[in-house]
């Protein structure tokens, strides 16, 4: 009759709304899932992890030039005490000659200036800078990612217990430094937090009262 399906008609009506009604339940299923995941992902570990920047295979030269000291984080207040004396510090850093890289430090402690330098040395079989002098000392460069900040860099600088029956670090630190003086205070609270999420929650940060030196 006019207007009415055939038995065949409806069938496949009915087939094909109970498959689409199957995908809506999977695509549902999966979201669920995923979202369950994260949550178990978070309990499990709930830490944001920062991007390690290999020194032999990152492009060198997006990190040259000026870089302010923001903050430094570590497992102990031993490992950060020198900095508590800063107001502020800018940093340089420029590329030499022979895969080499100098650091120079512009510090402000109370109304005089401190100036020093630094040397790396980049090895073609090792993913961080070797700093001369102390060549026990691993440097490595992090992404601004604990900070969510494009603009920042992380510098870790990790050496070996001081005797061999030693299981704790003689120092281990990370300092975060921003291309700008004036980066959001909810960046370096932000780069805090995370590394007190890995147990790092001894902190300092530099209150730049006073003019930069350099």
């Amino acid at each position: 009759m006019l207007g009415l399906y055939t038995h065949s008609e409806h069938f496949e009506l009915v087939h094909h709304q109970v498959l689409i009604q199957a995908v809506v339940m999977w695509k549902e299923a999966l979201s669920c899932f995923l979202y369950l995941g994260g949550l178990l992902q978070q309990l499990i570990d709930p830490c944001i992890h920062p991007e390690l920047l290999p020194v032999k295979t990152v492009d060198r030269q997006q990190y040259l030039g000026k870089w302010y000291f923001k903050a430094a984080v570590s497992h102990t207040e031993a490992d950060i005490q020198q900095f508590r004396v800063l107001d502020n510090s800018l940093f340089t850093m420029e590329e030499m000659a022979n895969d080499t890289l100098k650091l120079t430090g512009h510090m402000r402690i109370g109304d005089a200036c401190i100036k020093q330098t630094w040397t790396y040395h980049l090895q073609s079989e090792r993913d961080d800078l070797v700093l001369q002098g102390r060549p026990q000392r691993r440097n490595l460069l992090w992404s601004g990612k604990w900070a969510n900040c494009q603009d920042c860099i992380v510098f870790q600088e990790i050496e070996p217990p001081l005797n061999e029956t030693g299981s704790v670090d003689s120092l281990h630190r990370h300092m975060l430094y921003a291309r700008h003086s004036d980066v959001k205070d909810e960046l370096v609270t932000a780069f805090l937090k995370n590394a007190a999420c890995h147990n790092m929650r001894a902190n300092v940060r530099p209150p730049q009262e006073k003019e930069f030196c350099a």
